[in-house]
């Protein structure tokens, strides 16, 4: 089986996955569609797509688009799922899932309804951190799992300055603004895509920003926001508790590796920082470096790479690392790029196998709550000062 795609937002990330959906056996043709329609021809001239649509509402109107793939401004995930849920299209959504509990519970309503599949593209799912992490859980090796800490830090001087007037335009700083706690999906996501488990309530803090550059000021922020570094301390059904970061003012080498995860267990615990990841029990220690090092597929020079910030682009070229079991993907994808530590090759494949076989996605409507509420009670709390505020949860996807 076959099916037709239409991208949504032709920026600096979705041009990456077109190529993977292209080239993947299970698709039939990809359109694209943008608010500048500029951007969406570009992209199908350089890439040989199918062609354009005038707009989102023309794709949703048209038969011959079985599924849409969102890559748009991340608060307006949430509604534009739930409008292509409604036409009948299957959805791919980068993250976030949404930017409200509300949008949230409408999509798996959504989901519920429609029988239409859904996934959020976390790239942390198949972080090689939380792989390994993964399979060491279901080997037992931790014992009892009951710490873990995951981190999202990304300086605004690497890039992000440089992403946010591309998508922006003249207004771009009062978007640059976006609450880091409302994106918390690479962070959660890298630790409950190998806890299974899922966080019950929460307390955080936030970091007023002292830059005085116009971003993160509330008199300019579309989100009301002066917080640019935050914490959050979360506990976790069962027992036990994980931390996150979500820093974007913070001396750290983010273009070498922007999210970090440690595990502890009464048995054993793992700690990743930017060049060294460790494995250690009562014994010793262990550097498991190289199981966890993706190996570039593209170079930071390549032409194709030329409209995305030099400090960005290590996101767009990490090949697959040894931890990764890459037996189940297309053969199609073996000399392709990949990116952000080798997550992009599966994602794709994780969505185009769920629509073809009417299976549920690794990410679908469920997790993705799981790994994207917890943010938004987070924002809460940190604005709150600290309050520790209760989690709500959708419970696990239905069997069958």
């Amino acid at each position: 089986m076959t099916f037709s795609l239409g991208i949504v937002g032709a920026g600096q990330f979705s041009g990456q996955f077109a190529t993977l959906f292209q080239a993947h056996p299970g698709v039939r043709d990809v359109y694209v569609t943008d608010l500048l329609p500029e951007r969406a021809e570009r992209l199908v001239a350089a890439q040989g797509l199918a062609g354009t649509f005038p707009s989102y509402e023309a794709m949703l109107e048209s038969r011959a688009v079985d599924a849409v793939a969102i890559f748009t401004q991340r608060w307006t995930h949430g509604p534009l799922v739930l409008r292509g849920l409604g036409a009948g299209k299957h959805v791919y959504s980068a993250v976030p899932m949404a930017v409200t509990t509300e949008e949230i519970a409408a999509i798996i309503d959504a989901v519920r309804a429609t029988g239409l599949t859904y996934m959020m593209g976390e790239t942390s799912q198949y972080n090689p951190a939380t792989v390994h992490a993964r399979n060491q859980i279901a080997e037992g090796a931790f014992g009892r799992l009951f710490y873990a800490e995951g981190d999202y830090v990304h300086d605004m001087d690497l890039g992000f300055y440089e992403a946010y007037q591309y998508s922006g335009g003249e207004n771009w700083k009062a978007t640059a603004s976006y609450p880091p706690l409302l994106y918390p999906t690479h962070s959660v996501g890298g630790v409950l895509g190998a806890w299974r488990t899922h966080a019950v309530s929460v307390s955080a803090i936030g970091v007023r920003d002292d830059r005085g550059d116009g971003v993160f000021d509330r008199s300019v922020s579309q989100f009301d926001n002066d917080v640019s570094n935050a914490t959050a301390l979360f506990e976790v059904a069962g027992g036990g508790s994980f931390r996150t970061n979500e820093f974007r003012r913070v001396g750290y080498p983010s273009h070498i590796r922007e999210s970090r995860f440690r595990f502890f267990g009464t048995e054993a615990s793992m700690e990743q920082l930017a060049t060294v990841a460790l494995w250690q029990d009562k014994n010793g220690v262990k550097d498991i470096s190289r199981l966890l090092e993706p190996r570039p597929s593209l170079a930071p020079d390549d032409p194709s790479l030329a409209h995305i910030a030099p400090e960005l682009r290590a996101a767009f070229t990490s090949g697959s690392a040894p931890v990764h079991d890459r037996s189940g993907l297309p053969r199609e994808f073996d000399q392709l790029h990949n990116g952000h530590e080798g997550s992009h090759h599966f994602l794709v494949d994780d969505f185009v196998t769920a629509v073809n076989t009417r299976s549920l996605p690794s990410v679908n409507a469920w997790v993705a709550a799981r790994y994207t509420l917890p943010g938004i009670v987070a924002h809460e709390s940190a604005r709150q000062g600290g309050v520790r505020l209760a989690i709500p949860d959708f419970g696990d996807a239905p069997e069958g």
